[in-house]
């Protein structure tokens, strides 16, 4: 018979292994995109969207999904979630063109909620010593899965198909999920009188795919009227508004956007926003310079190829997480953030005119991801530190959805510079889209010096 505290370690390996799989599924996108865009004949701002439909479903479910869990229980979320992804994964496996992988992509990204879920069912399982080891191994084998995605997608696209990228890491989410069905403990829900702010959810993602929808509207071959234009902006502007209006009156908002009348949290939501945007720019454009035919000022690179030339900075990326949080309190966010902004901007600079040799790029997803998780982190930490303890889940979650929000903006306007740079001849981007991209990229970096220097006069004043 199985002692309860082994059968625990064994629910929560079930877990961590089921982290690994749905990292896995998460990143095998960002070096197949060239592929994709072939494969499927969209443009570079239609690619981007492949990526964002799962980061926009992942900003909106991160902050539902823990009150589901302490509703109704962790266990039975989670499977239920998992059936959602599930079903996503085959969906975009199965896809014969665009909307019907974008549409699997959208059902992916509640994946985003399986790491709270897991955060509650470690902490009602074990002790707490053990949980706080148990949580650093889930969050560990997520980030390895994304690792393990960005290095094996070009493989299996290449030596089989890329919708075997979406069904392998599937199939295994579908294991492990009837592993931690089977073993996992039930675990009781907390009744609540908090109602979940589903209008509110609505509201957010309608106004996240239509300026994403926007975007690409506006800036494919030809363009669209300017009537149409304004229409697009009319729409978008009326579901912002909408959703703020929600939000203000809810009594369980998703966001609680009275926490941003705070300086702390103003001043870190904008900078952590201006830092994600500009780094979602270049992890855009770099996978796409690779992708170009060598045959002119790009590199030719396979998917096998654009995986390893992403990897270093990739493991950089999650170095940064742990660093960020030291380097917070040993030198304080605003200097960390500054620090970062000079490396990015000055990166982006030399790379706008410096881009004819495969290091250069590879030297600048590290520098530019180490940077901006260094940066971001550390305006998590401080936050945290800077609010009151009851504050502090509704002020990281806002965050955690600025962050990700940041960086779906940034690829899909990289994606738009790309698409209105395009040579009318061929439909592909030119030399010169690219610069601009890395230009604005920098550009974009740089307002963060802006911003902290005038929330410093704020603070001083």
């Amino acid at each position: 018979m199985v002692s309860p505290v082994r059968n625990g370690w064994l629910s929560i390996g079930a877990l961590g292994i089921l982290a690994l799989a749905l990292g896995t599924l998460q990143s095998v996108v960002e070096p197949a995109l060239p592929l994709l865009q072939r494969e499927l004949g969209v443009s570079p701002a239609e690619g981007a969207l492949i990526g964002n439909a799962l980061l926009i479903t992942g900003a909106v479910i991160t902050p539902v999904a823990g009150k589901l869990g302490d509703r109704y229980g962790g266990k039975r979320v989670l499977v239920r979630l998992m059936a959602v992804v599930s079903a996503g994964g085959l969906m975009a496996g199965l896809a014969p063109n665009l909307p019907v992988l974008l549409l699997g992509q959208v059902l992916q990204g509640v994946m985003v909620g399986a790491l709270p879920l897991s955060f509650i069912l470690v902490r009602k399982h074990l002790p707490t010593g053990a949980s706080q080891a148990a949580i650093g191994l889930v969050v560990a084998l997520f980030t390895g899965g994304s690792t393990v995605g960005t290095l094996f997608a070009g493989p299996i696209a290449e030596g089989l198909s890329w919708q075997w990228m979406f069904a392998l890491p599937t199939i295994a989410i579908i294991a492990t999920t009837l592993a931690v069905a089977r073993l996992m403990p039930h675990d009781p829900p907390i009744p609540s009188d908090d109602r979940i702010d589903w209008p509110g959810t609505v509201l957010l993602s309608g106004t996240l795919l239509a300026f994403m929808l926007g975007l690409v509207t506006v800036t494919r071959d030809g363009g669209v009227p300017p009537l149409a234009v304004g229409a697009i902006a009319v729409v978008v502007a009326t579901l912002a508004t909408g959703w703020v209006v929600v939000e203000r009156r809810a009594t369980s908002p998703m966001v609680d956007l009275r926490m941003l009348a705070k300086p702390a949290m103003w001043n870190a939501c904008v900078l952590t926003f201006v830092i994600t945007t500009s780094f979602g720019m270049v992890a855009f454009l770099l996978p796409q310079l690779f992708g170009v035919s060598a045959d002119g000022y790009g590199f030719g690179a396979g998917t096998t190829d654009i995986g390893l030339f992403l990897l270093p900075g990739a493991i950089a990326g999650a170095v940064s997480d742990s660093v960020g949080g030291i380097a917070a309190r040993r030198f304080g966010p605003r200097a960390v953030v500054i620090v970062g902004t000079v490396v990015t901007a000055s990166t982006m600079i030399a790379l706008a005119s410096l881009h004819t040799a495969e290091w250069q790029l590879v030297v600048a997803k590290v520098l530019t991801a180490f940077a901006a998780g260094v940066g971001t982190t550390a305006l998590l930490a401080g936050t945290a530190t800077a609010i009151e303890t009851k504050d502090i889940g509704i002020a990281t979650s806002l965050l955690v959805v600025t962050r990700v929000i940041g960086v779906a903006l940034g690829a899909q306007v990289a994606g738009a510079i790309l698409d209105a740079g395009a040579d009318l001849r061929t439909g592909q981007p030119t030399e010169s889209a690219f610069v601009t991209g890395f230009a604005v990229a920098g550009l974009v970096a740089a307002l963060s010096l802006l911003v902290v220097r005038i929330t410093k006069r704020g603070a001083q004043a």
